[in-house]
């Protein structure tokens, strides 16, 4: 994903059914040239819920806001590799934190972002 530089962490929008917005804070990893995130709380967090019911998402880091698909990753190489990417990344400043988002429940809840800025907008 060549769009956004490798932020700290990226804002998160979804789309409520009701046309309201709420954003949230994700730590984000690249593994080779994909960019990944994952909710701590697993499958039975909202915004996950609305992502892989195809709510309107969005992405914003310092770069800007853009129009994002999210698509779950099944594949459990590819899933440790994310692990890995996210240890790497932020386990010595927040070990607690990644041991949590490593954990089976968040590892199970990893998507990959894709269609950067190709995703069409929807009226506001």
């Amino acid at each position: 994903m060549d769009t956004f530089e490798e932020p700290m962490e990226i804002i998160l929008w979804t789309r409520h059914a009701d046309g309201r917005w709420s954003a949230r804070p994700l730590w984000m990893v690249l593994v080779g040239d994909r960019a990944y995130v994952r909710s701590a709380f697993g499958r039975r967090s909202a915004w996950y819920r609305r992502v892989l019911e195809h709510a309107d998402t969005r992405i914003e880091s310092a770069s800007g806001r853009l129009p994002v698909a999210l698509r779950p990753v099944g594949d459990a190489g590819l899933v440790q590799q994310v692990s890995d990417a996210y240890r790497a990344k932020y386990g010595l400043c927040w070990p607690g934190p990644v041991a949590s988002i490593n954990g089976p429940e968040a590892a199970a809840a990893t998507l990959c972002l894709t269609e950067a800025g190709q995703v069409p907008q929807l009226p506001a």
